[in-house]
């Protein structure tokens, strides 16, 4: 997790991870686990068929610290350099 507060190139939030993972930017994926099963499936279904790993994290609040930032995180992703 250390990896996602410490990169530039990272996005945070839905739309944005579902994009990068459709354009190919994204190569990890992190999931917070008490998300809606509808978003975390959203996911699931766009990184399906990509080479994206995907991490889990407890919570959206421990996502959210991961991140650096002082509000929950359904997910977030790191990008290609």
């Amino acid at each position: 997790m250390e990896r996602l507060k410490s990169s530039k190139k990272r996005i945070i939030g839905l739309k944005q991870t579902i994009k990068a993972i459709k354009n190919g930017s994204a190569h990890t994926v992190y999931i917070a686990n008490d998300v809606e099963e509808s978003i975390k499936n959203s996911i699931l279904e766009v990184c399906r068929g990509k080479e994206v790993e995907i991490v889990y994290i407890d919570t959206m609040k421990k996502l959210g610290e991961a991140c650096g930032i002082e509000v929950n995180a359904s997910c977030a992703s790191l990008l290609n350099d």
